[in-house]
């Protein structure tokens, strides 16, 4: 029992309408519904995502500080990939109905819809859900830092991450121009970065930092 509730309350909550508790809201096809302690008072360490995604749709990279959460698929089909620290491999799972996977607390992690209609339920062990979004990390860090920390050109950097404007949540983005196929990867594949396949880029002050990580 959750030790500060009087169950005698007239205020005490047994249930409750996720369908109106909206999170987040992409469009019509892509959003998400949310039900914690802030809805439900009778909860204790558990809450829910109440996810719908269309074909291609991406639950941006994030992670949970506070909670681990078990994804559940109800419909569709989605692909969810983790990065695990201690093999530092991203690990992909594809679910379909009725199938979970799930993802230790703190763990870095997305979730792809691979077909259109897909419905996921996340659950996690806190009854206040705590979050970072990569966006955030993204557009909030100072660019100067990024560039130092990661020998970067500052100025492309800003230029490459300027259309983050906010937390996504669910992307790509509604005013994102491209192919709503750029910059998928299969996910059957291992993952090669451009660097593999081009060498170094132009950039002088790139080539430079290259040099001297590698000692040529």
């Amino acid at each position: 029992m959750v030790s500060y509730m009087d169950y005698a309350s007239p205020h005490t909550q047994f249930t409750f309408d996720v369908n109106n508790s909206r999170f987040f809201t992409k469009d019509h096809q892509n959003f998400i519904n949310v039900l914690g302690i802030k809805q439900l008072n009778t909860l204790e360490h558990i809450s829910l995502l109440d996810i719908f995604l269309s074909k291609t749709n991406v639950i941006e990279p994030h992670f949970h500080q506070n909670a681990a959460e078990l994804v559940y698929c109800i419909s569709g089909s989605a692909t969810v990939s983790m990065l695990n620290p201690f093999t530092r491999k991203i690990q992909n799972y594809p679910i379909t109905p009725g199938q979970v996977a799930n993802i230790p607390q703190g763990w870095w992690h997305y979730e792809t819809a691979s077909s259109d209609k897909t419905h996921l339920l996340a659950i996690f062990n806190a009854d206040t859900l705590e979050v970072i979004y990569g966006s955030d990390i993204l557009r909030l860090t100072p660019p100067e830092i990024m560039a130092h920390t990661y020998c970067l050109n500052e100025h492309e950097w800003e230029n490459a991450i300027s259309p983050i404007r906010e937390s996504t949540v669910i992307g790509p983005s509604k005013h994102c121009q491209k192919s709503e196929n750029a910059g998928m990867h299969d996910m059957n594949k291992p993952y090669t970065s451009n660097a593999q396949h081009k060498g170094y880029p132009n950039d002088p002050y790139w080539r430079n930092c290259q040099d001297l990580y590698w000692g040529y």
